[in-house]
């Protein structure tokens, strides 16, 4: 997984992001959004992100990794 710049993660549009709203978990290919559905997953176990944001998430990297 190729690291983002601050300037390149300034420049995604809000729908390569697993929460728009709050520009987190950027999926601007395929490895993002496998490593957005584990860091999800994570962060679900610790409470931090609710049973609704981490379906909108993992839905949102599925679409990309062809898993819909």
């Amino acid at each position: 997984m190729a690291v983002l710049s601050t300037n390149e993660r300034n420049a995604l549009a809000d729908g390569q992001f697993g929460l728009p709203e709050k520009r987190a978990y950027p999926m601007p290919d395929a490895s993002h959004a496998r490593n957005a559905k584990a860091r999800a997953a994570e962060e679900f176990g610790k409470g931090n992100l609710s049973s609704a944001e981490k379906a909108r998430i993992d839905r949102k990297a599925n679409e990309i990794l062809g898993e819909t």
